[in-house]
């Protein structure tokens, strides 16, 4: 495993695990599973974890935690907080759920830029009180847009920045991959840590993998990758690919022919909430039901948490 410094903290795993691939938005699956596969990715060397009260998924990370040296892992979280209740019951929770006395890392999720940052500056000026107390290690943000990022520089405050890069820009909300690559440089040059999220742009980079994740890794404004594995063999590709070893030919083809894509069920509500979160305008309503341009679509699976009939689900 390659190891980075997250600022003074040393020994950080490169490779992130990001456990959206493991809520129940993505994952049927039972806890005891999820919590082998975190256990498998830790024994491999991999102590960077990625969740967000969106997920759902702190009773994972809780079982998976409980017997190791905490501060030998790194936890990253995030929330939509706007205020200073909608902060506290975020941190709240997230440590409650997680049995943990503090977070080394806590986001502001799916940021737009810097006017919707300030929208929620009372929940940032509460995070920066967690912060002085220690509760919050290091504070940030994440977003799929270029001025977002541009617009980080603007804020002391914001020492993380977690975006949507691939070599295809799939995703990028307001640009191509040149000019997030343009604002991640200038980010990394005012000192902000850089964590990237979707680099095989939610699957539809899956058939050129390797190539993929190595495009990414060869950046050097990027400080940590982070990859939503639901596999063993999804984990063993990716640390095979991060450390430059050859990956067994039956675990690239079964990673190569992997094609995971959107379902909505026919009892569709056609309510439209899923509409309006899908940033990626990969939704609309057509014939009073949710229909999906999987062209369009990162498996993000946001629009699932929006769905209270369940009638979204990744496959």
């Amino acid at each position: 495993m390659k190891y980075i410094n997250l600022f003074e903290k040393e020994n950080v795993s490169r490779l992130c695990y990001g456990t959206l691939s493991l809520s129940s938005l993505q994952n049927s699956d039972t806890v005891k599973n999820k919590v082998r596969l975190l256990n498998y990715a830790y024994e491999k060397g991999i102590n960077f974890f990625d969740t967000a009260q969106l997920y759902d998924n702190y009773n994972i990370l809780k079982e998976f935690i409980k017997h190791k040296d905490r501060d030998k892992l790194v936890i990253a979280s995030k929330s939509y907080a706007y205020d200073k209740n909608t902060a506290e019951y975020s941190i709240n929770k997230a440590l409650r759920e997680m049995n943990t006395d503090y977070l080394d890392i806590f986001m502001l999720h799916e940021q737009d830029n810097g006017n919707n940052f300030l929208g929620h500056y009372q929940a940032v000026e509460r995070f920066m009180k967690y912060k002085e107390q220690g509760i919050i290690k290091y504070f940030g943000i994440s977003t799929h847009r270029v001025e977002a990022v541009k617009d980080s520089l603007k804020f002391k405050e914001i020492e993380i920045i977690f975006p949507l890069i691939n070599y295809k820009g799939i995703g990028i909300q307001d640009g191509t991959f040149e000019d997030m690559s343009e604002a991640l440089k200038s980010a990394k040059d005012n000192n902000k840590f850089v964590m990237a999220m979707k680099i095989y742009g939610g699957g539809h980079l899956i058939k050129d993998a390797e190539k993929a994740f190595k495009y990414v890794d060869s950046l050097n404004y990027v400080d940590s990758i982070a990859i939503g594995m639901s596999t063993v063999e999804e984990i063993d590709a990716n640390i095979s690919y991060l450390e430059n070893n050859e990956l067994n030919i039956n675990i690239k083809n079964k990673i190569k022919n992997q094609n995971r894509t959107l379902v909505i069920e026919e009892w569709c509500a056609g309510c439209g909430k899923c509409v309006k979160k899908c940033k990626q305008n990969a939704l609309a309503i057509v014939d009073g039901k949710c229909s999906v341009d999987m062209k369009k679509c990162v498996l993000c699976s946001y629009c699932a948490g929006e769905c209270a009939g369940f009638y979204i689900k990744i496959v």
